[in-house]
């Protein structure tokens, strides 16, 4: 099997990977992943900037141009955004393993 090296994201990279699908500075992305996961995860700024440095250097985002210097805004590459939906599928994958397997569906089959 040929694994993608980039995958599995951790669970703060991938929901810092989405929110980022829309353009966003910092603070924006905080808000995003609360709201994304329902309030069930709560990034502190240090572990988010730990996250937006290592998506920066494997080219999954990119900072853009801000009007506030203050401000750095970052969003998804072509990349990022193509990872994302791979860890999607992965995910996808193992949930139908899982069901199959706890609803006695692979019994019968080969693994």
């Amino acid at each position: 099997m040929n694994r993608d090296k980039k995958l599995p994201l951790t669970e703060t990279v991938y929901y810092v990977l989405l929110a980022l699908y829309e353009p966003g500075h910092g603070y924006a992305i905080m808000r995003r992943v609360e709201e994304l996961s329902g309030g069930q995860v709560r990034l502190a700024a240090g572990t988010m900037y730990g996250a937006i440095e290592n998506l920066l250097k494997k080219g999954l985002i990119t900072a853009l141009e801000s009007g506030d210097p203050r401000r750095k805004v970052y969003a998804a590459t072509m990349l990022g955004r193509e990872v994302l939906k791979a860890d999607c599928e992965r995910m996808r994958a193992l949930v139908g393993l899982t069901d199959r397997v706890l609803e006695g569906g692979l019994e019968n089959e080969a693994l």
